[in-house]
């Protein structure tokens, strides 16, 4: 592959994995080089928008991370939201030319089946029997559990709570 450069790469279209969704529902196509700012203060304003009830985020493969982050964020400022999460594989079409003008093939095309998440947030109930579904946070967020602060908690990944404690100095 030393002899080709990368000159496109095209994702094929393929449905949402979501069924029942309105025709006007916002969809927030990250990639890798988008910018969370950006992102967020569109999909913000789109959200707070008395109309909008659902909202979609998707990625591909290294925009997993950014479009799990985006959701996050919204989770956590809004609330109260509800979320179905779907895991796929998506496939991209690269095209690669030949460097070298007398070598044999002009152009390469390459299939690579790729990681992809879509994620579906809602103001309104959704069906909690849905494979991914999450049930709302608790209201006033993570640290709202009687008992306990932000202080002598830390959050882990996957919504559990780590425990940490001090060790007291040993007598010398």
């Amino acid at each position: 592959m030393e002899n080709f450069r990368k000159v496109k790469t095209m994702e094929e279209e393929s449905p949402l994995p979501f069924s029942d969704l309105p025709p006007d529902v916002v969809e927030m196509k990250v990639k890798e080089g988008s910018k969370i700012r950006n992102l967020m203060g569109f999909a913000m304003a789109r959200m707070e928008a008395e109309g909008t009830r659902q909202i979609v985020f998707s990625g591909c493969g290294r925009a997993v991370t950014k479009t799990i982050t985006c959701v996050e964020i919204m989770k956590r400022k809004l609330g109260g939201l509800h979320q179905v999460t779907k895991v796929q594989y998506r496939t991209l079409l690269e095209v690669w030319e030949n460097k070298d003008p007398e070598g044999q093939a002009e152009h390469l095309t390459v299939h690579k089946n790729v990681p992809s998440i879509c994620i579906l947030l809602s103001k309104d109930p959704l069906d909690p029997s849905q494979m991914g579904y999450q049930p709302p946070g608790p209201p006033g967020g993570l640290w709202a559990e009687e008992g306990g602060s932000q202080e002598d908690r830390s959050f882990c990944p996957g919504g559990t709570f780590l425990v940490t404690w001090e060790i007291p100095n040993r007598k010398k």
